[in-house]
C-alpha cells in the first residue's frame, strides 16, 4: 500500500487525545503529529471530526466453518468483521467438528491467514466440547492458540473445570466460561420471569448463570488460574467477577451489545431473531450493564456473532437456534451506549479494542502468536491497524445490505449513530468511506 495519511482526526491514545495527522507506511504508522507532511504518492484522507484509534478486537465471533457454512465462512465473516472496523476477531470452537485439536486449529488460522484481517482461535477446552474429557490445549497453544473455551456450552461439571484450570495456568493462557447450569436452564427458551409466563414460553433463570459464576470464581480462587467470563448478562453476575476483580483475582468479563440494547420485551412477536443464549434480560439487568460500560467496569464488549441460516430461523421460537448477527453494528450500539454526543473516546477503544486485546494477548510479541498487535496505543512505530470511527454518522442497519452470508439481525431498520469509516489492518487499506475496498 502506497502511504496514507490521516488528516486532523482525534488521535485517541490509552489516556489522552489530541487532533493531529497520522501517517501510515510500510505496514507501521511512521508518524503522529500536529502536521505532517506528505511524503510523494501519499494517499491523504480528511478524517476532520472523527476518532482514529486502534483496530477494534472481537474475543468472540462465531465464524461457523468447518461445518455449517451455509450460515457463515471464515471469508464472510472476516468481510462482516473488516465493515464493523475489527482489524481481528477469535473464532469460536463450536463449529462442527469442534476445534479440539492442532490440525483444525491450524485450518482455520490457514483459511483466516487469507482475509484483510487477523482471525485468531480459541480452542475447546475439552473433547468434542462435551465436558468430559480436556483437549490437548498444550498442541493447540504452541500454535499460538491463547484463549480455550467450550462457548455454547459451559463445562457444566466443577471437577473437569477445576482441572482444565489446573492445566491451563503453566502454559500462560486464559480459559473462557459460557456461564449456563444446564440442569436449571434446560428448556429455557427466554429469561424466566413474568413476561415467559404471560408468553408460555419456557424460562432461562438469571440463576442458572449466576450460580456457574460463582461457582468459577471460586475455583479460580483455588487454583490462581487467569478467567474470562463470555457474555455476562445480569446485573449481579456483572457485580459478582466486577468484586472478584478487585480481590486481585485474575478474572476478566465481556459483555455483548445486544445485552446492553435489548431487554426481554423485545421477544413479545415470537420473534426467532430475537432469541439468544443467555437470554435478553430484564430492564433493570440491561440498564446496570449499560452504568457499567460507562464506568470502566467491563473489560471488553464481544459481539457473540452467531450467523444461522435462514431456514433455521423461520422455525417456531422454541425450535429455532440461539443467537444474531452482531460484527457490523457493535461499534455503533456501543457508542450509543456511551452517550450520543458524550461518549468517552478513550472507553470506547478500551472496550472494543484494547482490553480485548489484552485478554486475547494479541498485543504480545511472541513468535508463537502468527497475528500483528492488536490494541495499539497509538505510537510511532506501532503496527497499522488503525480504525476511523465517525461519531456523526447516521445511518440505517438493512439486513439486505450485510456482508455476513445469514441475515438473522434483531436490528433491521433501526437508525443508528455512528459508524466505522475506514479500517486499516495488517497495514493495508481495507475499508474506505464504510466500503471494503
Amino acid at each position: 500500500m502506497s502511504p496514507l495519511l490521516l488528516r486532523q482526526g482525534l488521535v485517541v491514545g490509552t489516556s489522552s487525545t489530541r487532533v493531529a495527522d497520522v501517517l501510515v507506511d510500510g505496514g507501521v504508522i511512521r508518524e503522529i503529529a500536529e502536521r505532517v507532511a506528505a511524503p510523494a504518492g501519499t494517499t491523504v484522507m480528511d478524517v476532520e471530526g472523527c476518532w482514529v484509534g486502534p483496530g477494534l478486537v472481537d474475543l468472540h465471533a462465531h465464524l461457523r466453518e468447518p461445518g455449517r457454512e451455509e450460515a457463515e465462512t471464515i471469508d464472510s465473516a472476516a468481510r462482516a468483521a473488516a465493515i464493523g472496523g475489527y482489524s481481528a476477531v477469535v473464532a469460536m470452537p463450536n463449529t462442527e467438528p469442534a476445534l479440539d485439536n492442532a490440525a483444525l486449529v491450524a485450518y482455520v488460522l490457514a483459511r483466516g491467514a487469507t482475509t484483510p484481517i487477523d482471525v485468531a482461535v480459541a480452542g475447546a477446552i475439552t473433547q468434542g466440547r462435551r465436558g468430559e474429557l480436556l483437549a490437548p490445549m498444550a498442541e493447540m497453544a504452541a500454535l499460538g492458540v491463547r484463549l480455550f473455551t467450550d462457548d455454547g456450552m459451559g463445562v457444566q461439571n466443577p471437577s473437569v473445570m477445576r482441572r482444565a484450570l489446573t492445566y491451563a495456568k503453566p502454559l500462560g493462557v486464559r480459559l473462557a466460561q459460557h456461564c449456563e447450569d444446564e440442569a436449571l436452564a434446560a428448556g429455557g427458551v427466554m429469561n424466566e420471569g413474568a413476561l415467559s409466563s404471560r408468553l408460555g414460553l419456557a424460562g432461562r433463570p438469571a440463576l442458572s448463570e449466576e450460580i456457574m459464576v460463582m461457582r468459577d470464581l471460586e475455583l479460580v480462587r483455588l487454583t490462581g488460574c487467569p478467567l474470562h467470563f463470555l457474555h455476562l448478562s445480569t446485573a449481579r453476575s456483572l457485580a459478582l467477577v466486577i468484586a472478584a476483580r478487585r480481590e486481585g483475582l485474575p478474572v476478566t468479563c465481556e459483555v455483548a451489545p445486544h445485552h446492553f440494547t435489548l431487554d426481554e420485551g423485545a421477544l413479545s412477536d415470537f420473534d426467532p431473531n430475537f432469541k439468544v443464549h443467555p437470554p435478553l434480560r430484564a430492564t433493570r439487568d440491561v440498564e446496570a450493564l449499560r452504568v457499567a460500560l460507562a464506568r470502566g467496569d467491563v473489560d471488553a464488549v464481544a459481539t457473540d456473532h452467531a450467523p444461522h441460516a435462514p431456514e433455521l430461523k423461520d422455525l417456531p421460537f422454541d425450535e429455532a437456534p440461539a443467537g444474531m448477527l452482531g460484527l457490523e453494528h457493535a461499534a455503533s450500539l456501543t457508542y450509543e451506549a456511551l452517550g450520543v454526543g458524550e461518549a468517552d473516546p478513550i472507553t470506547f477503544f478500551s472496550l472494543l479494542s484494547r482490553g480485548p486485546a489484552r485478554i486475547a494477548q494479541l498485543r504480545a510479541q511472541d513468535e508463537r502468536v502468527r497475528h500483528g498487535a492488536h490494541g495499539a496505543a497509538m505510537l510511532e512505530g506501532e503496527d497499522a491497524n488503525l480504525v476511523v470511527f465517525d461519531p456523526a454518522q447516521r445511518w440505517t442497519v438493512s439486513r439486505d445490505s450485510l456482508q455476513s452470508r445469514a441475515v438473522n439481525t434483531p436490528y433491521n431498520h433501526r437508525a443508528m449513530t455512528g459508524r466505522v469509516r475506514t479500517l486499516i489492518a495488517k497495514g493495508s487499506l481495507v475499508v474506505d468511506e464504510g466500503r471494503l475496498t
